[in-house]
């Protein structure tokens, strides 16, 4: 399926990006602008208003419902409007908003159900790019595990940039997820275990001022959640590739 043929599905995530949310949209091919869905997060700022001034359609939730909450709600949108690729993109634009329209042909031509950009190609790019050294050793600590746990060679677990079909979204349980960060080990780990075809592409990442980051007690308890729900899926278990 060709970009032409298929109905993308753009979704920036939106808390406080006020500052950032102009030069994330404008980073993001022409071609998949039209398909811009922010997730509004209940920001205290003027989120909205930057949205409305660019003309972006904005969806705002009734409450604040962490990373894993927001996408959820996205990805229900993005299923009842028939979308056929859906693609999540930070607005703090801290992941490269312009590989949008690369990851989703991966996924639109056949090759991957889920594609995710992978900002850990080196350790000098990686901390090069502003991101703090907890946040680095922490990365590498749970994708190590990950991947012993699950039998891949993933370059990172944790990204928050990655492209979906709609066949993928369908089969995930969706509401047992966390509403956390931890979201981001839930959907790849279902569907690493259901055999779904997941691949990545480097992702060049920058950590500015205005850029969102765990703290490290938040790490820790993300540490927590993520090895939690790595034992629902025991090695024996996991299927082979669809």
């Amino acid at each position: 399926m060709g970009l032409a043929a298929m109905k993308p599905f753009v979704m920036v995530l939106a808390y406080n990006v006020e500052k950032t949310l102009a030069k994330t949209y404008a980073a993001i091919p022409d071609s998949l602008k039209p398909y811009v869905v922010v997730g509004n997060n209940r920001s205290t700022d003027d989120t909205v208003g930057v949205a409305q001034k660019l003309g972006i359609r904005c969806v705002t939730h009734e409450v604040n419902s962490n990373y894993g909450g927001n996408l959820k709600r996205l990805f229900k949108l993005f299923l009842a409007e028939g979308a056929d690729v859906a693609i999540e993109i930070h607005g703090d634009y801290q992941y490269e908003p312009s590989l949008a329209d690369l990851m989703i042909q991966y996924v639109a031509r056949g090759h991957y159900d889920m594609i995710q950009g992978n900002r850990i190609r080196t350790r000098s790019e990686a901390l090069g790019g502003g991101m703090p050294l907890y946040r680095w050793l922490g990365n590498r600590t749970l994708t190590l595990f990950e991947n012993l746990w699950f039998g891949t060679t993933f370059g990172e677990w944790h990204s928050g940039m990655r492209a979906y079909s709609r066949e993928l979204i369908q089969a995930m349980p969706l509401d047992t997820f966390s509403d956390t960060h931890a979201f981001a080990s839930d959907i790849m780990m279902d569907a690493v275990a259901q055999g779904f075809r997941v691949g990545e592409v480097p992702c060049p990442v920058r950590y500015e001022p205005d850029s969102s980051s765990v703290d490290v007690p938040g790490l820790f308890k993300y540490t927590f959640r993520t090895v939690k729900s790595a034992m629902r899926y025991p090695p024996w278990m996991t299927r082979g590739r669809r």
